[in-house]
């Protein structure tokens, strides 16, 4: 098999950099990154506190920005360009698109660069194998492999989604992961004192790596990956549920969700880009109740409730 992946380069104004990523992230949560040079003195000395920046930096176009996207050998990088091409252009977004092939060691030596150890909400902090060097700060540590599968905690869908599991996730509780991606969620409900956690995901190679990172973490023994239909493959009730996806496909997932819930179980949903939170709340209306929302750069997460009247 190709083990080649495609890099798709999206050249867009530095000004729309940040709305551009959160529509590149759509096409894949995982293995992107951004030359940004618009505010590069400032950065330099506020966050590095240098003010001699490389000669070739400095010639860096400052009113450009370029996002880097990787599409793994599985997938049609075709799609990915129209998809791209389709929302940039719906969103008044100027932009140039071009592809080049990426060996795979490539993809993630540069990748890795961009992602450190990092915490989020008030107890938990990510850490990529690879970062030997880290200080725990008192929190519980999820230690990642995020392999070729998405979900690093670096997007703002999956902190929204574990800030929320911090809230409410009590200890021995069943955890449903809809989509498991990386089973980042997974790790962090059983590091959080859930009894046992299942992860359902479409994609074998996301499964794979979600049982890899549950080992890693030392919680194999309460993780189930399942990689397969949700409505086909889980059965059993969960007292806290989530789905990280995208709009459509927590609408999609949210018509089987409750057969999997207590009338009293927590129902988290994340992903869902602001313009599409009406779609959602259209579809889990007379459903579902809302307990709590954040948005944080355009994303909005939800945690949810069965309605009452439907008991």
């Amino acid at each position: 098999m190709d083990s080649n992946w495609t890099e798709i380069k999206i050249e867009i104004p530095a000004r729309d950099a940040n709305r551009a990523g959160d529509i590149a992230n759509m096409v894949v949560p995982y293995g992107i990154y951004m030359e940004d040079y618009s505010h590069l003195e400032e950065e330099a000395r506020e966050i590095a506190h240098i003010d001699l920046i490389d000669e070739e930096l400095l010639q860096k176009d400052r009113d450009k920005a370029v996002i880097h996207v990787y599409i793994s050998p599985e997938e049609n990088p075709a799609e990915a360009v129209s998809f791209l091409g389709e929302r940039y252009r719906a969103a008044g977004i100027p932009f140039e698109i071009t592809q080049d092939t990426c060996a795979e060691e490539d993809w993630i030596n540069n990748w890795k660069k961009y992602f450190k150890p990092m915490p989020v909400g008030e107890k938990l902090l990510i850490r990529p194998l690879w970062e030997e060097d880290y200080d725990p700060q008192g929190r519980t540590v999820l230690h990642l492999e995020p392999g070729l599968a998405f979900g690093t905690g670096t997007h703002e869908t999956t902190r929204l989604c574990l800030e929320l599991l911090e809230k409410y996730i009590a200890p021995g509780v069943d955890f449903l992961d809809m989509g498991c991606g990386s089973g980042i969620l997974s790790v962090a409900a059983l590091a959080l004192g859930a009894r046992a956690a299942v992860g359902v995901d479409i994609d074998p190679l996301a499964v794979k790596t979600a049982v890899e990172n549950a080992r890693v973490n030392g919680v194999e023994g309460r993780f189930t990956g399942i990689c397969g239909n949700l409505a086909q493959k889980v059965t059993g009730k969960f007292q806290v549920a989530a789905a990280n996806i995208v709009a459509d496909i927590v609408i999609l997932l949210s018509q089987d969700a409750p057969r999997f819930l207590y009338p009293d179980s927590v129902y988290i949903v994340s992903g869902i880009i602001d313009s599409r939170e009406g779609d959602v709340l259209d579809a889990l209306s007379g459903r579902f109740t809302v307990l709590e929302r954040r948005e944080e750069k355009g994303w909005v997460a939800m945690a949810l409730r069965l309605d009452p009247a439907r008991g």
